[in-house]
């Protein structure tokens, strides 16, 4: 019986990291075919309005409750697929110091409310996003695909971006995103309510790592997958890679030169 159970626990437990990771690999997947589809959708109506000869002379579109929600929405959904895939081996560290809890015969909390309260973080990010592309809008500084008009803009935000690659706060943020055994071990909380303030605690700093990043999705355009996606492997690299310092002063160093690049196009 002693035999059996000894064996049944590895295969268990590498049952359940299965799932786990099927699970992320679904939620993504998801994410990222509703944003295609979204992204197909506004293509097809702006060129409608391009053909009908109203691009120019519609003006900002009317903002309703709808339409906010929806764009709260897509930067929500965007942010799943961009974020979930480097938070991978933290929900995973999660799930087996949890699993090891219950065996000890403490109480057992799904893993899904720890990633939970890290999505909650991103929703925050996602919330401000969905305001200042409002702003944007009405100060006629966005184009229908979601992507600032401004090369001003444009410029000071890679800039901003490139600066925030070398400050002490970065390379705090970053330091608790790349160490995920320790920030869970240091930061453990019991119950759900305890696990779902752990999830939204580690997502702050990753949001303090990857906000200025994320800003840049105004410059390639919201709807530009390509530059979502190119987004995304950036933040997976600059989570992952070893050399995480260089990572963060080569890419600030090149942001920083983009922006020059684009202000002398003025």
């Amino acid at each position: 019986m002693d035999i059996s159970s000894g064996r049944a626990a590895p295969a268990l437990f590498l049952r359940e990291r299965f799932a786990i990771v099927a699970a992320l690999v679904g939620v993504t997947a998801i994410s990222w075919l509703y944003l295609w589809l979204l992204a197909r959708d506004m293509d097809e109506m702006a060129g409608a309005s391009h053909m009908a000869g109203m691009m120019m002379s519609a003006g900002p579109t009317a903002w309703s409750g709808g339409h906010f929600a929806l764009m709260l929405a897509m930067w929500w959904v965007m942010m799943v697929g961009m974020m979930l895939p480097s938070a991978m081996p933290i929900i995973l560290i999660f799930a087996t110091v949890n699993r090891r809890k219950r065996a000890e015969g403490k109480p057992y909390v799904p893993t899904a409310i720890f990633t939970a309260g890290y999505l909650l973080a991103w929703g925050a990010f996602s919330l401000a996003a969905t305001l200042a592309q409002w702003w944007l809008e009405l100060a006629a500084l966005m184009t229908p695909m979601m992507r600032t008009s401004s090369a001003v803009l444009g410029g000071m935000l890679f800039l901003a971006a490139g600066f925030y690659q070398f400050t002490p706060a970065k390379y705090a943020c970053l330091d608790k995103c790349r160490s995920p055994l320790d920030f869970v071990l240091n930061n453990w909380r019991e119950g759900r309510v305890g696990a779902l303030s752990v999830g939204l605690r580690y997502g702050f700093f990753c949001l303090g790592c990857c906000w200025a990043v994320m800003l840049l999705m105004f410059v390639g355009g919201a709807m530009n997958l390509l530059w979502a996606a190119v987004m995304a492997v950036f933040v997976l690299v600059e989570k992952l890679a070893p050399w995480e310092q260089w990572v963060a002063r080569v890419s600030g160093g090149a942001m920083i030169a983009f922006a020059a690049y684009l202000l002398m196009q003025i």
